[in-house]
Formats: C-alpha cells, structure tokens, sequence
C-alpha cells in the first residue's frame, strides 16, 4: 500500500535529502542534489521505480520512531515475537560524497531482517548495471554510480533486478549498510565508517541546536522546525529549497502536482525574520547573500524561484513512465512558474534586505544600490497586472497582495533613507510612490459593503495573503479594514477551521481543474492575525491545532485535508515549517525582524 505522505520522516546532508517510511523503505532521495534525478522514486510510482526497504522478515510499519534529541537522525524501532530491533538512519554531512547510513541494532531477541535494495536512476527509468567489486556491490549507469556495502559484512544476492540480503540481530549486535553515491566516471571516494559517522553526525547537530537562542513556549515544535530548515538549506550556496520532493499532488488524483525542489523569493522576509529572531545569524546570512547572488543584473529578468546556486532556466516538463503519488498524475520536473511576472517578489526582496540592514547583519555595500535598481523597475511596473503570489496559471489581475508588496517595497526604501540621510536615494520620490499605491489599494482593492480587502481590483474573491496587511505595515492591526477582512477571510475561506489560500470553485481564478487543501501557511497567518487584533487565546487555540496536525516526527507538508485528515503536498514544507517558528516567536512575543 501507498504510504501516506506523513508516513515518511527526512534525513538529509544539506546538500539532498530522503524520505525513509514507516515501514523502513527508503522511497525518494535525489543525489546528488536536491534537484538531481532521483535514484529512488517509489514514492512517485512503484517499488519497481526504486526503493531501499530494510525491516524485521514479515513485518509492515515500525512500532514507534523519532529523531535523536534535536538531530536529524532517525530511530525506527520493530517490537516483534522474536524480539526487537531499531533502524538508525542517516546522511553525514559530506566529506567528498553523499552517504546514506543505516544501522541495524539489536535490542531484544534475536530478529531476522531483510533488506531489498532497487536502485533506477533517472527518476526510476533507468536499471543500473550491478557488479561487485572489492567485495562490495557496485551499480553503474551512465553518469552515475552507487557503491553498496556492509560492516560486518553481509552475504547479498541478486534478484529480480535488486540487491536481497538476510541476517539476523541479536541483542547487542550491530549491522551497518552504506551507500555512496559518486560520479562514474571519477574514483570510488574514501569509504565511510558507519559508526564514526554516527556519533559525528550526533553532534555536528546538537553543536547546531544549541545555537538557537529561543526557550519560549513550544520550543520543541520549534526546535524540530528549524532543524527541518537548516536540513532543507543547500550548504554550498545558502540557498533553501521550497520541499525536497517533486508533484505530491495537492488534490489526490488530481494534476496540482508541481516541483518545489528550488528556492522561491516570496519565502525570503519569513525565512531571514525566523532565522535572526532565534539567533541563527550565519544561516541568515547565507540565505542573505544567496539572495544578492540571484537577483543579481537586469530587474527586468527578476525570477520568483531559482536554482539552489541562482541557476535561472528550470524547464517544466512530465515524466509519462511515473504514475504519480496515489495515481496523481502527471508528475513534473522544472516549473514553468519561473518565468510569470509576480511583482510582490520585488517587494519581498527589498524587505528581506531591509530587515538584514536592521537586524545586525554585516553589510553588504552593493546591496543598497541593487534596491534602488529593483525598485526603479517596480514604479513603472507595479500597475501593471500579474500572476500573483500563488501562481495562478489563469490570466494577470490586478492582484491586491501584489500591489500592497509594491507599497512595502518603496516603504522600505523611505525608511532607509530616514535612517541612513548618507545612503544615496530620493526619499520624496519613493514616499509618492508609497502614498500611490496605498492610496489606489484602498481605492480599489477593498469592498466597502463586505468591509474586506478582495483578492484583485473589481473581485468579490478573497485571499489568505490579506492577512498579511497588518504584518507587513500597510494598515494598523486595529483598523476596520483589517479586522473585517480578517473576519471575512475567516468566513470564506475557512475549510473545518483551516484556510484555503482562496476559492477554487469560482471563475477559474488559477486556470487549473480540480481542487486542494487547507494551506497550512496561511493558517498560520490567520492566527498571527489574530494575535495581531487582539484576539490571542483564538490565536493559541488555533496555533495548537496546526502543531496537532504536525506528524509523528514533527514534519509539516504544504497543504492538509481536513476531510481525509490525511496531510497533501510537497513534503516537508519549508513554507509551513516558516510559518510555524514565526507564530510560535508572535506569541511569545520574540519575533522583532520583519
């Protein structure tokens, strides 16, 4: 049976990610990136479309699991007649090439195991020829080649294009398989001892965790947040990718299956504003200077999304031979996404330096000169229509999140000025620009008779991305206007108390068929809001409620549905994982950046 996407637990080296089951399979991980073809792609298909499956003989889902303290190693653990044993799973940071480690530890009894490994590279198209050669097993094809081996050594076999092995633990006993990945045509890399790794890997982590400063309410939920982040975050660049997956559908069965596995700007102002509130000021950089690398050079090319190293062409095309996750088709690389016009980015952009500059961060001197371009760019654009914060893959409206962005774009810009008078820049110039937009958003963006903000000029459609009006400084959280939209988002867009990021059964709004979840981010937002308006114990309540549908491990996915009470989306999601560690530090009253 399809496992359910909160079935499965990340390990990761901050370079890739894998996705490990409850049932001790393996069934995505892309190397040697996160947006490298997958060698393991079951998750989007069949076993037959690469998998690594170790477990007791017999046995289906683990008893129990859980990360080791605040790491991102994993524990699954099997209570069997015979006896019981736990998995350890995990992928050191690398030295030269990416590993996977698993071991097998014996705790009671004596447990026989097996282990199935189906290597398909190429996203589960291609069968690897299988060889062994100093004594361990080696699987070649094309550009890619996989080293599997055991410590102590453990007989395999072939079988049906797969690699089997069994053996048995005993109380004490250890077993361990490492599996490395590295270029064909290069050198086998230096071999891994498992358990050096093991106890590096412990506490390279822990040494990380204890950096955060935050000891308010929640901490745990935060804690495992932010460890889901930094495992999300591409080490060489800063970059961090929106999920280390590809097409888990936001509809099961349906086509909103898109390929998050590269870094957007919208997730920018959040992203820096959690980092620096718990003191994680070097990630903050990172994802700073990551920023400044890929918006780099002509406005006018500005994308929403990028490469992990700002690699700007990321063409969208299907892979015909997956089935898709619980037959949700088509599954999708790339994201034709990266080329619409959403012009809340520029706003994002500008902000997230906004908050570097007054959050302590070192400066960067060509930073400032690279906003004003940017926002030279926006004020003879930002009246133009587009495609919005959410993609939308229908028409260009005027939309009202976009247009509030413009605002803080050139707010933040006056706010320099007036706190740096040497920086260079017209401050009369941008605060007409600021008062403009403001001036037309209200004009006609918001219906006076419902007393909301709408989701685009001349709509009667709502948007969860109004909530965010109070956040960023366009209205006061005490104004009418906010609270009525508070109020009727809540009303509209309320899905068993979570909220959809707007209405998929009007008039074809984003151009695509089919429906999704409650948008856990935006649920998120409602409660921050809510806080916002004075509204706090509603605010708490619904905050409990979103870490209650946090899986057994602490992972969030993009979206949830309340009806299957099953978790949808890309998986996990930094988007969410954001959203929570920002309401968490708003109620605690410890968020002070954005």
């Amino acid at each position: 049976m399809t496992q359910r996407i909160e079935d499965y637990a990340l390990i990761g080296d901050l370079q890739t990610a894998a996705l490990v089951g409850r049932n001790g399979s393996i069934d995505w991980l892309c190397l040697p990136r996160f947006d490298s073809a997958a060698c393991f792609a079951a998750l989007l298909g069949d076993e037959e479309n690469g998998h690594w499956r170790i477990a007791p003989a017999g046995a289906g889902d683990c008893t129990r699991r859980g990360y080791l303290g605040e790491t991102l190693v994993l524990e699954s653990v099997w209570e069997t007649p015979a006896g019981t044993v736990k998995v350890i799973d995990f992928m050191p940071q690398r030295d030269v090439a990416p590993d996977i480690v698993r071991i097998i530890e014996g705790v009671s009894g004596s447990v026989e195991m097996n282990a199935t490994l189906r290597l398909r590279f190429d996203f589960g198209s291609v069968v690897p020829w299988m060889r062994r050669e100093e004594g361990h097993r080696l699987a070649i094809a094309g550009p890619d080649s996989i080293w599997l081996r055991s410590e102590p050594a453990v007989k395999t076999w072939g079988q049906h294009f797969s690699t089997r092995s069994s053996f048995t633990v005993g109380a004490g006993e250890r077993v361990a398989f490492v599996l490395t990945w590295h270029p064909s045509h290069e050198e086998r890399p230096p071999l891994t001892d498992p358990f050096e790794a093991l106890a590096q890997c412990l506490e390279d982590w822990a040494i990380w965790s204890a950096r955060c400063r935050y000891e308010g309410p929640n901490r745990a939920a935060v804690m495992r947040s932010l460890i889901t982040l930094k495992a999300l975050t591409y080490g060489p660049t800063g970059g961090i990718v929106a999920a280390p997956t590809t097409s888990l559908p936001e509809e099961l069965g349906g086509v909103r299956n898109w390929d998050y596995r590269y870094c957007w700007l919208r997730d920018s102002t959040l992203t820096l504003g959690a980092l620096l509130s718990v003191g994680y000021l070097e990630e903050a950089a990172a994802w700073r200077d990551w920023l400044l690398r890929a918006v780099a050079g002509d406005p006018a090319d500005l994308q929403i999304m990028y490469g992990l190293a700002g690699e700007r062409r990321l063409p969208e095309s299907e892979l015909s031979w997956l089935s898709g996750y619980a037959g949700s088709s088509p599954v999708r690389t790339g994201n034709s996404a990266v080329d619409q016009l959403q012009l809340d980015v520029y706003g994002e952009v500008i902000d997230s330096f906004h908050v570097s500059r007054t959050s302590g961060l070192p400066p960067k001197p060509h930073a400032w000169s690279l906003e004003l371009t940017l926002l030279s760019f926006l004020e003879s654009k930002w009246r133009e229509p587009d495609e919005g914060l959410w993609e939308v893959r229908g028409p260009r409206r005027h939309f009202v999140h976009s247009k509030v962005m413009a605002w803080v774009a050139a707010d933040r810009a006056v706010r320099t000025l007036e706190r740096n008078p040497h920086f260079s820049g017209k401050a009369d110039r941008w605060r007409a620009m600021r008062d403009e937009v403001h001036r037309e958003v209200c004009e006609r963006g918001y219906d006076p008779e419902r007393n909301t903000f709408t989701q685009s000029y001349g709509s009667t459609e709502l948007d969860a991305a109004t909530l965010l009006i109070p956040r960023v400084g366009f209205l006061p959280a005490d104004d009418p206007r906010v609270v009525g939209t508070i109020d009727a988002v809540r009303a509209e867009l309320s899905q068993d108390g979570l909220l959809r990021r707007y209405s998929t059964t009007g008039p074809g709004v984003d151009g695509l068929p089919g429906e999704e979840g409650a948008f856990l981010v935006c649920s998120f937002w409602l409660a921050d809001a809510l806080h916002l308006t004075g509204r706090t114990e509603e605010a708490k309540e619904l905050f409990e409620r979103l870490l209650a549908l946090r899986n057994d491990v602490g992972l969030l996915s993009e979206e949830y549905d309340p009806v299957a009470r099953r978790q949808l989306g890309n998986f996990p999601q930094a988007f969410s994982h954001i959203g929570l560690v920002v309401t968490a530090l708003t109620l605690a009253g410890e968020h002070t950046a954005g």
